[in-house]
C-alpha cells in the first residue's frame, strides 16, 4: 500500500526498487495536483500488478491507507504492507518485516528506525525529538510498552488485522500510525518492532510541521486513551487499573489546585499557607503512585501481547 500525495519526482524510485515477490502493488494517489497518476499510469502499462487508486478529494494519508487497506482485504491479500511514496522506506528491509508476521508469531509489524545509533545523525533533530516525545504518550496511550518509533509508516499487518480493524474510523492525519496502534491493541494484537534503515535526505519534501502537529496529536493521544480505557478496561473486559488511573488524574487535578492557591497566597500575602503546601505535596505523592501503579498493571495486562524485537535484516 503507497499512499502518494505529490511524489510524481519520488514514487518511480520506489515503485523500480519494489521486490519481485510483492504480488500487488496498490498507489493510492490522494487527489495530487502533480503528475503523481500519470506517472504510476505510464509504470501501469509495464506491470500488471500495479494497481491505481485515486481520490477525487484529499482525504489526508490515513484516507489514502484506508482506501488501501480496504482493497486488500476486499481482494483476499494475506499481508499488506504500508510503503511511502518518498523514498525514506528501506525495500531491503522488507523481508525482515514480513517475517514476524509470515510466521505467525505476530499480527503486526513495524519499522523502528531510532533503534541504531545511525538513526540520531540522519534524522532532523527536531522531528527525532519530536518523534521521542509522541512516542512515550504513544505508550501510555496504545499499552503498546515494548513498542518505540510510532511514527513510523513502515508497516505489515495479516489478514486478520484487515478484516478487524473499521478502516472507515481511522484517524485521516498525521496521526493515523498512533491511532491504528490503539485500536491494535483493544482487539489484543501482537505488534513487533522490527529495525529498519532511517532514510532521509532523497529528494522528499515533508509538509510536516513538527511543532503544531505535537499539540495536535497530544490531545489525540489523550482522547484515544480514554477512548481505550473504556473499551478494554471497562466495556469488553473490567479491570481494576481504571481506578488507579482515575485516583491519579483526581490527586493530580487536586495537586494543581493547590499549587494555585499557594501561588496566589504567595503573591497576596507573600508566604506559603503550610497546610495547603503540606496537603499539595501529599496530594502529588498520590498522584504519582496511583498513576504508576496504573501504568504497571497496564504493562502486566499487555505482556502477552509482546513480541520482542526482531533484528534478522539482511546484510550484504
Amino acid at each position: 500500500m503507497i499512499p502518494a500525495y505529490n511524489e510524481a519526482s519520488q514514487i518511480g524510485g520506489v515503485l523500480d526498487t519494489i521486490p519481485d515477490f510483492v504480488d500487488k502493488i496498490v498507489v493510492v494517489d490522494d487527489a495530487s495536483p502533480d503528475d503523481t497518476s500519470d506517472v504510476v499510469g505510464q509504470y501501469q502499462k509495464h506491470h500488471s500488478r500495479i494497481v491505481l487508486l485515486r481520490h477525487a478529494m484529499n482525504q489526508g494519508c490515513g484516507g489514502a491507507l484506508a482506501t488501501g487497506f480496504i482493497w486488500a482485504r476486499d481482494n483476499g491479500m494475506d499481508i499488506a504492507v504500508r510503503m511511502d511514496g518518498d523514498g525514506q522506506m528501506n525495500p531491503d528491509d522488507l523481508p525482515a518485516l514480513l517475517d514476524p508476521v509470515s510466521r505467525g508469531t505476530a499480527d503486526y509489524a513495524k519499522g523502528n528506525r531510532l533503534v541504531t545509533g545511525q538513526a540520531y545523525q540522519i534524522i532532523p533533530k527536531v522531528r527525532y525529538f519530536g518523534n521521542a516525545f509522541l512516542s512515550l504518550l504513544t505508550k501510555i496511550a496504545s499499552g503498546y510498552w515494548h513498542v518505540a518509533d510510532f511514527q513510523s509508516g513502515y508497516t505489515a499487518m495479516n489478514e486478520k488485522v484487515l478484516h478487524t480493524i473499521d478502516w472507515q474510523k481511522m484517524y485521516k492525519r498525521y496521526g493515523q500510525p498512533n491511532d491504528l496502534m490503539v485500536r491494535l491493541n483493544i482487539y489484543n494484537f501482537r505488534v513487533a518492532d522490527v529495525p529498519v534503515d532511517a532514510v532521509y535526505h532523497v529528494g522528499e519534501k515533508s509538509g510536516i510541521q513538527i511543532r503544531k502537529v505535537i499539540f495536535t496529536l497530544s490531545w489525540l493521544l489523550v482522547k484515544m486513551f480514554l477512548w481505550r480505557m473504556k473499551e478494554k478496561y471497562i466495556i469488553r473486559d473490567f479491570h481494576p487499573l481504571v481506578f488507579f488511573y482515575t485516583l491519579g488524574m483526581m490527586f493530580g487535578i487536586t495537586t494543581m489546585l493547590l499549587i494555585t492557591r499557594m501561588m496566589y497566597y504567595k503573591w497576596i500575602m507573600g508566604f506559603f499557607p503550610s497546610t495547603s503546601s503540606l496537603a499539595a505535596m501529599f496530594s502529588f505523592m498520590s498522584a504519582s503512585l496511583f498513576t504508576l501503579f496504573a501504568m504497571w498493571f497496564d504493562m502486566e495486562a499487555n505482556k502477552d501481547l509482546k513480541c520482542g524485537m526482531f533484528y534478522e535484516k539482511r546484510r550484504e
